[in-house]
């Protein structure tokens, strides 16, 4: 179904939609990596790959993470991805 990657710049991320419900493989390290990726975007301002699937496949952002809530990330900008949306983070 979702053969293709597409990466995407941060200011996209905000046109994808999230609306279907949608069951994401997601890897039991994923919290941890949420984590991680926070730590080094507030306190090295380093940036990370989150790959995510939106309703229409699978994308790829190259950004900082700035928080992780319960349910979000949030990016510069007050951005946001639903965690239950997040494939992988890459370092």
């Amino acid at each position: 179904m979702f053969l293709d990657l597409q990466t995407i710049p941060k200011e996209l991320v905000p046109l994808c939609d999230f609306k279907k419900k949608s069951f994401i493989p997601q890897q039991e390290a994923l919290r941890q990596q949420i984590e991680t990726a926070t730590n080094l975007g507030n306190n090295y301002r380093t940036k990370v790959q989150i790959v995510f699937c939106d309703d229409i496949g699978l994308k790829m952002v190259h950004t900082t993470v700035w928080a992780a809530l319960d349910s979000h990330i949030i990016l510069k900008g007050g951005i946001q991805i639903p965690i239950k949306r997040i494939v992988e983070i890459i370092f």
